[in-house]
């Protein structure tokens, strides 16, 4: 896939977007907090034109909505799929892929067959409803299928609907269990639309591929076999994710034809404060506290902004703080005008928010921020939060807020990220690293949606990934996007999905083909188990209960752990029970909706944890301590001197205790012990090794490290990093490090998939070991803290308290293993 995303000329900035940064950074304490900024040009427009087969009534609606034709890569997808070729497109954000599917789903339609949509959320879904129900083609008879869907409903969705959009959760748990209740569906099923497939990836990934081949096999027993499109803003080696994905082979399109403004892209890195955490360590302003400074600024300035914050929490805490300075600054506004540049550099930190150059410095003062917008009404009002958990008809409000005007300024979490029709945003604020390079330009794309030109800036989190981007554009500018990490073939997640196959259709002979060459093996075990039965004509499911339960698809196995409010008895979630002990610990402060609990004991014989709403200024992280087996070296390799090392291992985890941490400004309040059990996954590591020659240099007198904190420290920093590398996050992969280990009898440093069976990222390790563990190096270097810090080698996971670590040594340790 070409590099699409290229480094260019700051000449290619636009006026509006490169004025506003001038302005955002006029404060004189913010100038030093922009590493670098990219322009990223706009792109024109290609030739439009409309397949000779697209319906003319389709054609005529569309024009009146001010659509001339396809672009060229709408067109080939379109072509493909009306072939009966199962394609991926996998192009920029609002490059328009949804007309890709549209044309040739209504043409399908209107031929007598029927649709089904899948996407990764609900808001996306209520957007690709609202769309086609503004065409007005009354034989497309559209409906959503989820949770939101009223019980009233579903049965008419069912029997009448030919256009069905769902997804994957009520594809696994209601439509293919009760697949005889779709039958007149199944029969007519043309055409398999899989929106914004990037995002299913890891272990939640691997479900979805299990789920699609359940689907194939159920339409298949109604005498359907569908086309499958697939579509992503962006993926590397698309056509192989998508066999991976689905099973078949699959056609890309990947030439995008589609209009587009340039985009002025700012790298951020809030500033260390005077407070103190671990060991002495300095403390970065927070990310949301930047955030919510920098969306208050562009409230008043009428820019209209989304703010994308990793947690539901910080979502709200971004809103609420935006809010409050913005009643500040009108309060002060409402006082009377002051003089130009009276408050750039004196007004009071508790006025202006937290951290100098906070926002209400920047609105009165030196940036000419302080005037009103023209819209009326409080400034105040013009800022919300918009996460999942929110209410269907509060979602929906939202958006159209958004899409208005009614609202300028909105903090979300990634539920927005997809490809929900926000057009003519301005800005875009990223408050800390997206996980992947197509998550973030996804999120920035959602602002010049219009095909304006765009602000977005990145805001880096206190973390070793994030620092290492911020001074390393080159990371992220001019690279192409990761490839899609995910291993259908793991056992712990094909193992329920087979149960769930044979419940919903004995398992043939003539079905393994369709799983997978993991599935005759893993079927024997499950028979071994009893939880299927073999008999001559194939495998049969026989218990009363509902195969669909046993895979969490969002999870990571286990029974689930039911989140109940002490006082009331009103279930507000479930956990699966792997991540019960690091989410629903006793003290652990629990987020459901807007309201905010502090968990008062967690059962796990029971599978419950009893919770008492609360509101607490901090957040909690759990730290647990690990021992690693060596099951198996699959494969292993010369890396320097040392030895580098794929394959399974045996984990045992304890949580020991959990850290309070200051919401607002990272700092840490305290530590408190837990008393949980040890856990044990098999899973799959990468590790590598040092013989004793090789550390020599390190244990000369008078220049000796301490090689236990140098290889944790540099475990600790390379598992930030993993993520730059193999598209996961740092809590689904987990690190131990010894300075002797016994199964290796030298210095190692593993870093493994936190899931049972694996999920794909230490594999992808293993093949990115040498730029991995350079950037590891380079994230410790380039942090300014002089021993260490949550920048760079201090994890807030590590149940050892962050000792011993030798920032230094890590240095000196990852020099010598890369021969440097």
């Amino acid at each position: 896939m070409p590099n699409w995303k290229p480094v260019t000329p700051t000449s290619s900035s636009s006026a509006r977007t490169g004025d506003l940064l001038t302005r955002l950074l006029a404060v004189p304490a913010r100038r030093g907090r922009v590493t670098h900024v990219e322009h990223v040009p706009a792109r024109q427009a290609g030739e439009a034109r409309w397949p000779e087969w697209a319906p003319e009534l389709l054609v005529s609606r569309l024009r009146l909505q001010g659509v001339s034709g396809l672009w060229e890569h709408q067109f080939i997808a379109a072509e493909l799929v009306k072939r009966g070729q199962n394609v991926i497109i996998a192009t920029g954000t609002a490059s328009g892929k949804s007309l890709a599917y549209l044309v040739p789903a209504v043409a399908e339609i209107f031929s007598g067959g029927t649709v089904l949509y899948l996407t990764p959320t609900k808001a996306l879904a209520a957007d690709q409803l609202r769309a086609l129900r503004k065409l007005r083609l009354t034989q497309v008879r559209a409906a959503t299928y989820d949770g939101d869907t009223p019980p009233e409903e579903r049965r008419w969705v069912r029997q009448n609907a030919n256009y069905v959009l769902t997804n994957p959760d009520m594809l696994h748990r209601s439509v293919l269990p009760r697949h005889s209740s779709w039958s007149s569906f199944w029969r007519r099923l043309r055409l398999v639309v899989v929106d914004e497939c990037h995002g299913y990836r890891g272990v939640f990934g691997s479900h979805v591929a299990q789920i699609l081949r359940r689907l194939r096999r159920v339409a298949a027993r109604y005498g359907s076999s569908p086309v499958f499109l697939l579509a992503s803003a962006t993926a590397s080696d698309p056509a192989a994710a998508g066999m991976r994905l689905t099973g078949l082979e699959m056609a890309e399109v990947t030439a995008d034809a589609s209009p587009r403004g340039s985009t002025t892209f700012a790298l951020w890195e809030p500033p260390l404060t005077d407070l103190r955490g671990e060991s002495g360590a300095p403390v970065r302003r927070t990310a949301t506290a930047e955030a919510a400074d920098l969306l208050a600024d562009l409230v008043i300035e009428d820019v209209r902004t989304l703010a994308f914050v990793r947690s539901r929490r910080g979502a709200e805490a971004v809103a609420l703080t935006a809010r409050r300075t913005l009643e500040e600054v009108e309060a002060l506004l409402d006082a009377g005008p002051a003089p130009y540049g009276e408050y750039a550099e004196g007004v009071p930190e508790e006025v202006g928010g937290a951290g100098a150059g906070g926002a209400l410095g920047d609105a009165a003062g030196e940036t000419g921020m302080g005037r009103r917008t023209d819209r009326g009404g409080r400034l105040a009002d013009r800022v919300a939060a918009y996460r999942a958990g929110y209410l269907a008809d509060d979602r929906r409000v939202l958006e159209k807020a958004l899409r208005s005007g009614e609202l300028t300024g909105l903090a979300t979490t990634n539920a927005l990220e997809l490809g929900v029709d926000v057009s003519g945003l301005d800005a875009v604020l990223i408050a800390g690293w997206p996980g992947t390079r197509a998550s973030l330009w996804q999120q920035a794309g959602r602002a010049g949606r219009a095909g304006q030109d765009a602000l977005a800036v990145l805001i880096a989190r206190d973390d070793p990934l994030d620092t290492y981007i911020v001074h390393h554009p080159e990371a992220v500018f001019g690279q192409p996007v990761e490839a899609i990490v995910l291993d259908p073939d793991n056992p712990y997640v094909l193992a329920p999905h087979l149960c769930a196959a044979a419940a919903e259709i004995p398992l043939t002979e003539d079905d393994l083909k369709t799983f997978g060459p993991a599935a005759r093996g893993v079927l024997d075990d499950l028979v071994d188990r009893g939880l299927l039965r073999r008999r001559p004509t194939g495998w049969f499911w026989t218990s009363r209960d509902h195969a669909a339960d046993l895979a969490d698809i969002r999870g990571s196995g286990g029974a689930p752990v039911q989140v109940v409010e002490a006082s009331t008895g009103r279930l507000l979630g479930t956990v699966d029970e792997p991540s019960a002990h690091t989410m629903v610990h006793a003290g652990a402060v629990y987020l459901h909706q807007s309201e905010t609990f502090v968990v008062d004991v967690l059962d796990l014989d029971a599978g419950v944890a009893l919770v008492t709403a609360a509101e607490p200024d901090y957040a909690t992280f759990a730290r647990d301590v690990t021992d690693i087996r060596v099951m198996e070296s699959l494969r292993s390799r010369p890396l320097g001197p040392g030895t580098l090392h794929f394959g399974s291992v045996e984990v045992t985890r304890q949580v020991v205790s959990y850290l309070k941490r200051r919401t607002q400004t990272g700092e840490v309040l305290g530590e408190e012990p837990l008393d949980l059990p040890p856990r044990t996954l098999c899973t799959r590591a990468v590790w590598w090794t040092l013989p004793t020659p090789a550390l020599a240099d390190l244990i000369k007198p008078g220049q000796a490290v301490d090689l236990g904190g140098a290889a944790h420290a540099a475990e600790h920093a390379s598992i930030g990093l993993l993520p730059l590398f193999a598209t996961c996050d740092r809590w689904d992969i987990g690190g131990v490090s010894t300075e002797l280990h016994p199964d290796t009898g030298l210095l190692t440093v593993f870093v493994y998939d936190g899931h049972d069976g694996g999920a794909g990222f230490a594999e992808r390790g293993y093949a990115r070991a040498a730029d991995w563990l350079t950037a590891t190096r380079e994230a410790i270097a380039s942090c300014e803290c002089e021993r260490g810090c949550p920048s760079c080698i201090q994890s807030p996971k590590c149940g050892n308290g962050n000792e011993p670590l030798d920032k230094a040594g890590a240095i000196r340790l990852l020099d010598i293993l890369l021969g440097t």
